[in-house]
């Protein structure tokens, strides 16, 4: 029995529909703690939408929470992983996620959920390009709200907020005006240093900054997935 133009029309419509639907449908991925991070994909790059809040590696191991200036500056002088909210405020964390220092991202137990890791700089660069550049990239990554007078227009949904950042003094800067994103790369240089790249994003520009950092400091982490090979 043959079906009539009209009725094929109406499937094609339906199935297009229900395509579209389910391409466009949010996906997600948990970390070892159960939290949920939306996934966002540009180009052939998958990246989470939010940042890192685990307090956990991959293999149950705690990460160190650093509640007191002193126990902040101890742990990074000792080359030991941390993490802490800022201005060691719960609340925050459920706003802007945890931040890190280097040595927790670096640690070989894994911070990122299995099947991710923490973007190198060049993973950054490749975002970046795909944004256009680094002159308007950064008004398309920042969220389009929650920034203290410039907000971005959020056009790829990485929602970055303005969750500021610690330094190595143990001095928390930037709520409201700076976020700040570990990359997992080493600047190459003649003589050993104690920096690393890190992706900078301010209130008062559309731009993108790669900014050298020691690891000491405390930034925010997304996670990007592993390529297939």
């Amino acid at each position: 029995m043959k079906l009539n133009a009209v009725k094929l029309s109406a499937i094609l419509v339906i199935f297009i529909v229900m395509y579209f639907s389910f391409s466009t449908m949010a996906q997600s991925v948990k970390d070892i703690d159960g939290n949920d991070y939306k996934i966002i994909k540009h180009g052939l790059q998958e990246w989470t939408a939010n940042n890192l809040n685990v307090s956990r590696f991959r293999n149950g191991d705690l990460i160190p929470e650093a509640k007191t200036n002193k126990e902040w500056i101890s742990l990074g002088s000792k080359g030991k992983p941390a993490w802490c909210f800022f201005e060691s405020d719960p609340e925050n964390g459920k706003v802007f996620g945890k931040l890190y220092n280097w040595y927790a991202i670096n640690d070989p137990r894994g911070l990122a959920p299995e099947g991710w890791h923490i973007p190198a700089n060049q993973e950054w660069r490749t975002l970046v390009k795909n944004l256009l550049g680094i002159d308007v990239a950064g008004l398309k990554l920042k969220s389009n709200t929650g920034w203290k007078s410039k907000n971005g227009t959020n056009k790829i949904g990485f929602s970055a907020l303005p969750g500021g950042y610690r330094n190595e003094k143990a001095e928390f800067k930037g709520l409201g005006t700076k976020s700040q994103y570990w990359s997992n790369s080493e600047p190459v240089e003649v003589l050993k240093s104690d920096l690393i790249y890190s992706l900078l994003l301010n209130d008062f520009t559309m731009e993108v900054s790669y900014i050298k950092v020691e690891k000491k400091n405390g930034l925010s982490v997304r996670c990007i997935k592993n390529s297939v090979k």
